[in-house]
């Protein structure tokens, strides 16, 4: 059984088109990362998965549940870290975490033992009688983690989990999802925007641009589909259609991409290709006044199949 079975979902709110006939699965034990831009549409299906919103067609299981015919079911299967805390500053870390687990209709012996697991899991145990309004925002967001498995949820959504963290912080919480994933089982759907987290943490990724996915596949994958190196060129003389007809002509070039004033070529084999680059323009009379050579990046693979680079806000 997947974990996460999506076929044809769409949202939309009145004329606005959020999420577009998108389709995809998610295998048990998976981490699956959704990357793009705000508004790209990653929370909302998140949302409509978690069954916070209803889809406006299109169906999805989580776990063999439909999510509108067996909502109850789904949301027995599931835990959610939003983007915005959502913890109660007022109450302790372990009172916060008791609170949540009545919800889930615990009985006291439970919600104790649940509680010293997820709060040793997260690193927060000596900490578990401070107020959270004390917490630093790190702090903060790994105990918010840790009320996300008191109810050992098979599917665990986290929905820009290190938003405005320092990169210490950041790379902490990678490190107790990592942990999260491997100890128990659980199933991760990640959304972000930052390339590093996505490339770091996730099994797969899908990219999505205006609330369609543009494409699946494993972090390496997209990178290597780019071919053994990238190339990036500016022309003293600006970019015409000759320069890019002879480029293209080269038999090592595998594919020729035009971002603004530079151009970015897919070249094959690892090693240097500027030498030889820089020989064939000044045959054709061009004059380059930039070029560099990288392996290519996940930010590559997303600015080669959305057209632009993902800015991190």
């Amino acid at each position: 059984m997947k974990a996460i079975e999506v076929d044809s979902l769409t949202k939309t709110f009145d004329h606005l088109v959020a999420v577009e006939d998108i389709s995809f699965e998610v295998a048990e034990g998976e981490i699956f990362g959704f990357l793009g831009a705000n508004g790209a549409g990653k929370t909302t299906t998140t949302m409509m998965l978690a069954t916070a919103l209803n889809p406006s067609s299109g169906r999805a299981t989580v776990c063999g549940h439909d999510i509108i015919k067996d909502r109850a079911e789904v949301r027995k299967s599931i835990a959610i870290v939003f983007e915005e805390m959502s913890l109660d500053i007022r109450l302790t870390a372990r009172e916060n975490l008791d609170f949540h687990a009545q919800m889930y209709h615990l009985d006291r012996k439970t919600r104790r033992e649940r509680a010293s697991q997820a709060l040793d899991l997260v690193g927060l145990r000596t900490k578990q009688d401070i107020l959270v309004k004390y917490y630093s925002g790190g702090m903060q967001r790994r105990l918010e983690v840790a009320r996300g498995m008191l109810n050992y949820p098979e599917v665990l959504f986290l929905d820009e989990p290190t938003l405005g963290l320092d990169v210490q912080t950041r790379r902490m919480l990678w490190d107790y999802a990592k942990k999260l994933n491997r100890d128990s089982g659980t199933t991760i759907l990640l959304t972000s925007h930052y390339l590093e987290e996505v490339d770091y943490l996730c099994d797969r990724v899908a990219i999505l641009e205006q609330g369609k996915i543009v494409v699946v596949g494993t972090p390496e994958t997209l990178k290597n589909s780019l071919g053994g190196s990238l190339l990036s060129i500016r022309f003293s003389q600006g970019l015409n259609e000759d320069v890019a007809k002879w480029l293209k002509e080269i038999s090592w070039v595998k594919r020729v991409n035009r971002h603004d004033s530079w151009l970015e070529l897919s070249v094959e084999g690892e090693d240097t290709k500027i030498p030889e680059l820089v020989r064939l323009a000044k045959k054709h009379g061009c004059a380059i006044s930039s070029v560099s050579q990288h392996k290519p990046s996940l930010e590559d693979a997303f600015l080669h199949y959305v057209g632009k680079r993902l800015k991190s806000e």
